[in-house]
């Protein structure tokens, strides 16, 4: 089953606030000008099963990846120490 980010950050804290807090002119930001992902989960959803528990949303996925790459992260233990 695709999972699909359904509550937005802000829910999640208290008075932090990513966009106040992350400058204009860093790297992810320029990053997240250029990534489009909006038809990602139409053309993966043949891919998941509408049965069992839902996945990781596919783009919040990437966006990991992505990130993981351009901070470094080359390997797959990488990733999990940094995002876990």
């Amino acid at each position: 089953m695709m999972g699909e980010r359904r509550v937005a950050q802000e829910h999640l804290f208290y008075e932090f606030s990513l966009e106040r807090h992350v400058p204009e002119t860093h790297l992810l930001r320029s990053i997240d000008r250029f990534v489009e992902l909006d038809g990602l989960r139409r053309e993966l959803a043949p891919f998941y099963s509408e049965m069992g528990r839902p996945s990781i949303d596919p783009e919040l996925l990437i966006r990991m990846l992505i990130v993981g790459t351009a901070l470094g992260s080359a390997r797959s233990d990488g990733y999990a120490k940094r995002f876990t």
